[in-house]
C-alpha cells in the first residue's frame, strides 16, 4: 500500500497515469463503451462508475492548460435521452482542478480519438453518454 493514492485506484492504473507524458489521453469509459476493441492499453475497473475514478485521477493527473479543452465528453445522438446530471457532476469534479473548458465530441469522433488514446479505463458505469477523455498536462513540482 501507499499513502497518497485514493484507494480506488489500482496498481494498473497507477503505472498507466505514470507512463503518460504531456499531452497524452486518457479514456475513462462507460459501461457501454467498446473499451476493449478500442484499446491500445486497457486498465479493467470494474465495479466502479466514471464520476469517482475521474475524481481520483485528476489528484494525480494535471490537465493540460496548452489546449482550449482538456476535457471531452461524448456529446449524445440527436434524440438520444441522456441524464443531464452526468455533465454537470463532470464538470463539478473538473472545476476542482481549475477553470477548465469541458467540450463534447461526436460519437463517431469520439471513438476515432478514444483509439488513439494512450489508454482506456473501462467501467461499470450505466449512465448512457458518460465517457469522457481528459489530456494530461505538464507536472510542476
Amino acid at each position: 500500500m501507499l499513502t497518497g493514492i485514493p484507494d480506488i485506484i489500482s496498481p494498473e492504473l497507477l503505472k498507466i497515469l505514470h507512463e503518460m507524458g504531456h499531452g497524452d489521453e486518457l479514456v475513462i469509459g462507460d459501461g457501454n463503451f467498446p473499451a476493449a476493441s478500442n484499446a491500445k492499453r486497457l486498465v479493467r475497473c470494474d465495479g466502479h462508475t466514471v464520476p469517482p475514478l475521474l475524481d481520483a485521477i485528476l489528484t494525480l493527473f494535471p490537465l493540460d492548460t496548452f489546449v482550449d479543452s482538456p476535457v471531452m465528453l461524448m456529446a449524445p445522438t440527436p434524440g438520444d435521452t441522456v441524464d443531464p446530471n452526468v455533465k454537470k457532476t463532470y464538470a463539478e469534479i473538473v472545476a476542482k482542478s481549475g477553470d477548465f473548458k469541458i467540450s463534447e465530441i461526436e460519437r463517431f469522433a469520439f471513438y476515432e480519438r478514444a483509439r488513439n488514446a494512450y489508454a482506456i479505463v473501462a467501467t461499470s458505469e450505466t449512465a448512457l453518454y458518460a465517457n469522457v477523455i481528459i489530456k494530461k498536462g505538464v507536472v510542476i513540482r
